[in-house]
């Protein structure tokens, strides 16, 4: 075996046995450090990094309250300026960088912009295993953008509502599908009045603003009739009193069903029902600013629900092969991040989970006006 060859695998192999066993990696861990070097370009970056936090917060508004803050944020800037480094050379199809969350530790990353319970649920008692569809003739390229059943990115900020929006996103893509309209429907609704549990599992509740999962939030619409609109039930982002109005229903839903861990099926129910839910480990998400996200180690306990509005066929994967197929996810932390509010990541293998937590709406219940 050639030498060149041999340490690539020695190198992989280590990451292998250091990674698959960690949901996260700390941007300090020792053997990261050790089997990834930095190399001049980071170093360099450091030498700089006071430059790149001015730049940071006149991007992206950031001020302090205290000195005190300020300089803590700063050691944290310059932590995920080390860890955006390493995020590239781990995942080199993807640009990796800073982003509006470069201020934030891991930890306050994860508690205030995911929110996705993370056991793994039964199901509820309305949802349907999706049956399974022909997959002979997809297309090798779709995209519900190009077709009028995707709405805008919108920002669920420092509230892990992220369960809620790809409800809703899903939802108002099957409502589009069975109606021609593309409404913007109200995600504050479920983060204030859902409260939906899988009755085996007692912290498995909806939570508003700490959490929840998609499957349980389309019980809850099936239960309570429907959903209204984002512009009578508009988003606050932090959790409030339920102020929901039977009168001001505009879809809901009547049928929804978990789709197989297999994703040429998951193409076919994206195709055919519209957009679907979807849970992601979001270990990757934090850093990234555009490309096709295929990294070789990523843990797959789900952590973030997103929308699948569509997938690709020629996303480049040096090493693994070229022309390696995506999924297009929509995202719910503005357009200010990854590409315009978007987050391209390999299709196939279930990388980061995205294939394991699937849904679709395949039924719509309109509204009788």
């Amino acid at each position: 075996m050639a030498p060149l060859t041999f340490s690539l695998l020695l190198t992989l192999s280590i990451l292998s046995s250091a990674l698959a066993s960690t949901q996260s990696f700390s941007a300090d861990d020792p053997l990261i450090r050790q089997v990834v070097s930095e190399g001049a370009e980071a170093v360099d970056q450091l030498l700089h990094a006071d430059q790149h936090f001015t730049l940071f917060k006149s991007k992206y508004s950031k001020t302090y309250p205290t000195q005190e803050e300020h300089d803590y944020r700063f050691s944290v800037f310059k932590a995920n300026l080390r860890r955006a480094k390493r995020n590239q050379l781990l995942d080199p199809t993807a640009v990796h960088g800073v982003t509006k969350f470069s201020d934030l530790t891991p930890e306050e990353f994860e508690r205030n912009y995911l929110g996705l319970h993370k056991q793994r649920l039964k199901l509820p008692a309305d949802a349907q295993q999706a049956p399974k569809l022909p997959t002979s003739d997809l297309p090798a390229d779709f995209d519900w953008r190009e077709h009028g059943a995707v709405g805008a990115v919108k920002d669920q900020g420092s509230c892990g509502s992220c369960w809620s929006f790809s409800t809703i996103g899903a939802l108002e893509g099957a409502h589009y599908l069975a109606t021609g309209e593309l409404l913007s429907l109200s995600e504050q609704q479920l983060v204030d009045c859902d409260h939906e549990c899988d009755p085996a599992e007692r912290n498995s509740c909806d939570s508003g603003c700490n959490g929840g999962l998609m499957n349980n939030a389309f019980e809850y619409i099936l239960k309570a009739g429907g959903v209204q609109t984002e512009k009578d039930y508009p988003y606050t982002g932090v959790d409030g009193r339920c102020k929901f109005n039977q009168n001001g229903i505009v879809a809901g839903v009547s049928n929804f069903s978990v789709v197989s861990l297999d994703d040429d099926q998951i193409a076919a129910n994206l195709v055919k029902h519209g957009p679907l839910a979807v849970g992601i480990n979001a270990l990757w998400m934090q850093t990234y600013i555009k490309g096709v996200s295929c990294p070789y180690i990523c843990g797959k306990s789900l952590d973030h629900g997103v929308v699948l509005v569509g997938y690709g066929a020629a996303g480049y994967a040096p090493i693994r092969l070229k022309d390696k197929p995506y999924w297009i996810i929509k995202n719910s932390w503005g357009e200010s991040w990854g590409e315009d509010g978007y987050y391209k990541i390999c299709r196939g293998h279930n990388l980061c989970g995205v294939e394991s937590m699937v849904s679709t709406v395949t039924a719509v219940h309109l509204n009788s006006e």
